[in-house]
């Protein structure tokens, strides 16, 4: 097996996966203003709101995938097999049993609720939240709710391993060399949103669990073609110079699929039409390479601030949907301006959920252990 150094950490990952973190944080605030179907929602929706939401989900969670893909990239540097899915597992799948057992019913009773499907209290709908699956007509989050994300992440660990590995192997690398050459050219970096688009017109032929797109606005398929995309493009510096340079090109070229994508849309066209499929992808494809240029170009550098979000990220995604679930429910009837809600909604979670990190969970070693951030 033939494997490259040791790599120097990459801190503009570190800084993006911070980002993203608080633009999911401000995406589920502003769920709760928008016409997206959600687990609780304010008395008066917002149109604002609902193009926020709509314009984001384009991204996030893809960028979410390229991120962890580029650090399972630097992780199979040095860690064994053994250790990969310990890792994985301990960081993935213990947080997410925590979150099935202890922050889902609350946000499931809270759905239930405000959407008329049980009357009661908290206590007598406990023994129901394990009756049927979530989403299936019942009522147990077997994907934790909003860590679904952790789930999936950690299936695709498992399900690439062998082909990571195996792109490790001086065969593969001659492919990966060649395939970063290509890239270097005007233009054909872009060309990687080709494997997105098509599988994202093949889930569309046929209904079935890979074409449901309650998972962040995606299918499950599409988002394992975007963490094998990521793992590539961090296999080769000259991915990642080419990324930078074209980050205003992809910029530029983000803006206008946002805007083609919204005219198709609100003209009457087809999302699951093979031309939508294909500019989705684009479109989404564009604004995460914009995102890692900028990051490559402008966030080399690491703080002090940026050690303590990068322990504080995984805990504070975890948490996060919980208390802005319960406090929307809790304000969801305030006769008050929209922005004025959003701006208590989004401030009081995040001292919530700050607070909550800041002073139980770093302090606790059970406690980080079960949010995966032990160090």
């Amino acid at each position: 097996m033939n494997t490259v150094p040791f790599r120097e950490r990459r801190y503009d990952i570190d800084w993006l996966r911070a980002f993203a973190i608080i633009i999911v944080f401000l995406f589920h605030c502003a769920v709760f203003f928008s016409n997206e179907y959600w687990h609780v929602k304010n008395n008066r929706l917002n149109f604002g709101m609902t193009v926020f939401v709509v314009v984001v989900i384009q991204w996030i969670m893809p960028l979410f995938f390229v991120l962890s893909a580029v650090s399972a990239n630097y992780a199979l540097e040095h860690r064994t097999n053994r250790a990969y899915i310990y890792e994985r597992f301990t960081r993935l799948v213990v947080p997410l049993l925590f979150g099935m057992i202890v922050l889902s019913p609350p946000q499931v009773y809270i759905e239930r609720l405000t959407h008329g499907e049980f009357k009661g209290s908290f206590v007598e709908f406990i023994p129901h939240y394990f009756e049927g699956f979530y989403r299936l007509g019942g009522n147990f989050a077997w994907m934790g709710l909003h860590l679904w994300y952790l789930e999936m992440l950690f299936i695709f660990s498992i399900v690439t391993l062998p082909l990571f590995r195996h792109l490790r192997k001086e065969t593969a690398q001659t492919f990966l060399t060649m395939l970063a050459g290509l890239c270097t050219r005007r233009g054909a970096l872009f060309l990687l949103a080709l494997p997105i688009g098509v599988t994202e017109m093949l889930v569309n032929l046929k209904q079935g669990i890979l074409s449901r797109r309650d998972f962040g606005g995606w299918s499950p398929l599409v988002y394992l073609v975007v963490f094998v995309l990521g793992y590539v493009i961090a296999s080769d510096r000259r991915f990642r110079l080419q990324i930078e340079k074209q980050r205003i090109v992809a910029l530029i070229m983000g803006v206008i699929t946002s805007m083609a994508g919204y005219f198709i849309f609100t003209s009457g066209g087809s999302s699951s039409s093979m031309s939508f499929s294909l500019l989705r992808a684009f479109n989404s494809w564009f604004w995460v390479l914009m995102i890692l240029g900028f990051g490559s170009r402008y966030l080399t550098f690491s703080t002090r601030y940026l050690k303590y979000a990068n322990e504080a990220v995984l805990p504070f995604y975890i948490l996060h949907q919980p208390v802005i679930v319960i406090l929307g429910y809790s304000i969801a009837g305030w006769d008050a301006n929209i922005l004025v809600k959003y701006a208590l909604l989004s401030t009081f979670s995040f001292l919530v959920v700050g607070l909550l990190y800041d002073r139980m969970i770093r302090r606790s070693n059970f406690l980080q252990f079960v949010f995966g951030c032990y160090r």
